[in-house]
C-alpha cells in the first residue's frame, strides 16, 4: 500500500525564527505559521478561520529561515507532517504533537510581511531554499528590492 505524507501552506510567520544547534553543529529553526481561511456560512456572512502550525526546519534551510525571515513575512511551504510524543518531566504526563518539518521554502511578499503590488518573486531553490531561478543572458534581472544576492 502506497503512503504519503506531503504539505503544502501558504502562511504568515506568527513569530520570527528561533535557531539551535544539534551537538554536531546542524542548525535547527522552529517557528508559527498563520494560514488564513476565508469562507462564507449558511446566513452568508463572511467569515474568516485561522489555523496555526509550529514548524521545524533543518539544515541549510534552518539557518537562510534564520536569516532572511521574520514575524510577519509570508512564505510558501512544502514539508511533511511528524507526529512526537514525550512524557512531561513537571507532572509525568504522556504529551503529544502534531507539527510541519519544512524541506522547501520559498519567500512570498515584501520582506516586511506585507504584500507587494506585482506577483511575489518564486525563490525555489534547488535545495532547500535558492534565489531566483537562473535567468537567460538576453534578460534582464528582475528589480526587486529585496532580492538575495548571497548565493546558496
Amino acid at each position: 500500500m502506497a503512503n504519503v505524507n506531503k504539505v503544502f501552506l501558504i502562511g504568515h510567520l506568527t513569530r520570527d525564527p528561533e535557531i539551535r544547534h544539534t551537538p554536531k553543529g546542524t542548525a535547527i529553526a522552529e517557528f508559527g505559521l498563520a494560514i488564513n481561511r476565508n469562507y462564507t456560512n449558511d446566513q452568508g456572512e463572511k467569515c474568516e478561520d485561522v489555523t496555526f502550525v509550529d514548524i521545524t526546519v533543518w539544515g541549510k534551510t534552518a539557518e537562510i529561515a534564520g536569516k532572511y525571515l521574520s514575524k510577519g513575512r509570508q512564505v510558501y511551504l512544502e514539508g511533511r507532517l511528524q507526529f512526537s510524543t514525550w512524557d512531561d518531566k513537571q507532572t509525568g504526563q504522556k504529551r503529544s504533537k502534531l507539527r510541519v518539518v519544512g524541506e522547501t521554502i520559498e519567500f512570498l511578499g515584501d520582506p516586511s510581511g506585507g504584500t507587494s503590488q506585482q506577483p511575489p518573486e518564486r525563490n525555489r531553490q534547488e535545495s532547500p531554499i535558492s534565489s531566483a531561478p537562473p535567468q537567460a543572458p538576453d534578460q534582464p534581472k528582475p528589480d526587486n528590492n529585496y532580492e538575495i544576492d548571497e548565493p546558496f
